[in-house]
């Protein structure tokens, strides 16, 4: 018989490290690129992020907090989601320090920056997919009992979407090829998919 360790999460886990962001894990990362209503470029990642919608296409992330990427999506309207991968991993993390405001994470980080074809904010130069967003909903997370949280869902529809042709076989993307690198559990793990982890299962018709 298989031994459970239950809890309810109101009184607390009862473990070193809080399971939660281990168990729904790996997830992908949003590495969300904005800029300010004054102009100063911001990047930062998120791992409470994922494609909710596929026609049209929405993305969400959700922040804890109101930082600088929810401040400037709600001022522009606009955001990027630029794929993380092995090639950029130490770019990323530094891009997640947390910095005064008027600070260019681009520049912090050591990155290069595209513009963007439809929206204000740059795209991550080297980054192999980038996702050009409009703000469809600004939502503020509540408890089950109504109480507001400071935890902020941002979605965005993908409006224009650039990919690089190297991730193409036959017209067809291959999602291990750009080697994406997503998020798991505790303060530092994070995992890379390759193209040796596929396997294919077909639905039931």
């Amino acid at each position: 018989m298989t031994e459970y360790h239950f809890y309810e999460p109101a009184d607390g886990h009862r473990l070193p490290h809080d399971p939660l962001n281990a168990i729904v894990a790996p997830r992908p990362i949003g590495w969300v690129s904005t800029v300010s209503a004054d102009g100063v470029r911001n990047l930062a990642p998120y791992s409470f992020f994922n494609l909710i919608n596929y026609r049209p296409p929405l993305i969400a992330f959700s922040s804890t907090g109101w930082k600088d990427s929810v401040a400037n999506v709600k001022a522009t309207g606009t955001f990027v989601w630029n794929l993380a991968t092995m090639a950029q991993v130490e770019q990323m993390n530094a891009s997640s320090a947390n910095v005064a405001s008027d600070v260019d994470e681009f520049d912090l980080a050591g990155l290069d920056a595209l513009p963007s074809s439809l929206v204000k904010a740059d795209r991550v130069a080297g980054s192999p997919v980038h996702f050009e967003c409009r703000l469809t909903q600004l939502i503020q997370l509540q408890t089950k009992e109504g109480r507001e949280l400071d935890q902020w869902l941002v979605i965005g529809e993908a409006v224009g979407i650039h990919i690089d042709t190297a991730t193409l076989e036959d017209g067809v993307y291959q999602t291990a090829r750009p080697r994406p690198i997503m998020r798991g559990g505790g303060p530092a793990d994070y995992f890379e998919f390759t193209e040796d982890q596929l396997f294919r299962m077909r639905r039931p018709d």
